[in-house]
């Protein structure tokens, strides 16, 4: 078991090294520049697209809004509280801002995703569209590449189980016990007993579930984290000093923090950031695939705000808070180090924000993921197996909330970084489609329809 554990963590530091970086970033800046920074200058009408999703315009199973929710349930997760604080401890402070160049570069990444989702997807046999890069790989690129649709449907339907089930449940119970003292096992089956019940109606209640909880714990954590930055807003001017500064510096050991050079800031941010937001590795435009809306340019604006949720706003606060309360030269990494951070602005109640937080966010995880993870298995098996795939997805958080699960993990984060490579390729082979759909919408449609942008 440990020269499997060594092999696989060889791979894993492969996978996640600097040629997955570099690819990750080129594809973003070469989409950035081909759309010709449209998902940088046309964010407000982003935000403008998004508020009309709110009801259905088009062809679909859920709203536009509610897309971006389903994608965002999985997306807002562990790595907005502990991938933040895991950066800021190993990368320092400059982490922080290659996290947002990270996400910036991302959000074109995104729309393309979102468009060619929508544009190549399907119906299945139950008259429900399906889609995703498993499905724009097939019927964009061709037959000839067909195989590379399945690489992508095998790598994401076995990492679900691992980072988007086991880990995130594993996430809850911890997070639970050690602020309420809830035993482990009670969370498993009461997290087994929730999801069964959302799973039953299918992305429907999925969608609704997270129209509700997304919102409603983006809002809080953000109030949360804004409350600790006023308590210390004469450090704000001193945290973005210290991220612009080190984003090009190396930074000194202090206090706890070892210190960093400036490739460990690039690095880690980048990763990190990738990991949080997703963007690149495929998932989120299987949820936009689903969505009612006009065309895919339309979804495309929508479906990029989920990197800028994710990472501009909710990972911003994190890596303030930790930055403006001290607590990043605690030595402390982690959830850990975020808990510490509220629990020092705000003493009795700051590790409990942080538990609820978390709880929270894996949960909603653990459900985007299980929409994933199910059109993966029925692109590869069919509708047959989308029953006995709730029910086994339902049933796996027993075994996540009360295992260890340091293999899994690994694995898991190894099969994630896999994804990106089959989406990568296709994004950037059908960049062509995508660059045309964007030039026609903004030439008709987007200047059209009461468009106050």
């Amino acid at each position: 078991m440990q020269a499997i554990t060594s092999a696989v963590t060889w791979l894993d530091d492969l996978v996640w090294g600097v040629p997955m970086l570099v690819l990750l970033l080129g594809v973003g800046l070469y989409l950035t520049a081909g759309l010709r920074f449209r998902t940088l200058r046309d964010l407000p009408f982003a935000f403008w697209m998004l508020w009309r999703g709110r009801v259905a315009e088009g062809k679909g199973e859920i709203t536009p809004f509610n897309a971006l929710m389903t994608a965002l349930a999985a997306t807002i997760g562990t790595g907005n509280i502990a991938g933040v604080a895991t950066a800021i401890f190993i990368g320092g402070p400059g982490a922080v801002f290659w996290m947002w160049m990270t996400a910036l570069v991302g959000m074109a990444t995104k729309f393309a995703e979102a468009v060619l989702a929508v544009k190549y997807r399907e119906r299945d046999k139950r008259g429900n569209y399906v889609g995703g890069p498993m499905y724009y790989i097939k019927n964009g690129l061709g037959p000839n590449w067909a195989w590379l649709g399945v690489c992508f449907a095998l790598f994401a339907g076995f990492a679900g189980f691992g980072i988007g089930n086991m880990v995130q449940a594993n996430s809850v119970a911890d997070a639970l016990e050690a602020s309420f003292g809830v035993p482990f096992w009670a969370t498993g089956y009461a997290l087994t007993a929730l999801v069964g019940l959302v799973l039953i109606g299918g992305i429907h209640r999925i969608a609704a579930v997270a129209g509700f909880l997304v919102p409603f714990m983006a809002i809080s954590y953000v109030g949360a984290g804004l409350v600790v930055i006023a308590l210390n807003v004469g450090q704000v001017p001193e945290a973005f000093r210290l991220i612009f500064a080190h984003a090009f510096s190396p930074i000194a050991a202090t206090g706890g923090f070892a210190g960093a050079a400036v490739w460990a800031a690039i690095r880690f941010g980048v990763a990190r950031g990738v990991s949080s937001n997703e963007a690149g590795l495929g998932s989120a435009p299987i949820a936009h695939a689903a969505a009612e809306c006009k065309g895919p340019v339309s979804q495309g604006l929508v479906a990029m705000l989920g990197t800028f949720i994710d990472t501009i706003l909710v990972c911003s606060f994190t890596a303030l808070v930790i930055l403006t309360t001290g607590a990043w030269t605690s030595g402390q990494t982690g959830a850990e180090l975020t808990s510490l951070a509220f629990e020092t602005a705000l003493p009795g109640v700051g590790s409990e924000i942080t538990s609820l937080a978390l709880a929270i966010f894996a949960f909603t995880s653990l459900l985007g993921w299980s929409y994933y993870c199910e059109r993966a298995w029925q692109f590869l098996l069919g509708v047959k197996v989308i029953i006995p795939f709730r029910i086994v997805w339902s049933l796996a958080p027993i075994i996540g909330a009360t295992v260890k699960l340091s293999f899994i993990w690994l694995l898991a984060d190894v099969l994630n970084a896999l994804m990106a490579i089959p989406n990568l390729i296709a994004l950037t082979l059908l960049s062509p489609i995508v660059f045309g759909a964007a030039r026609e919408f903004f030439r008709t449609r987007g200047k059209s329809e009461h468009n106050p942008f």
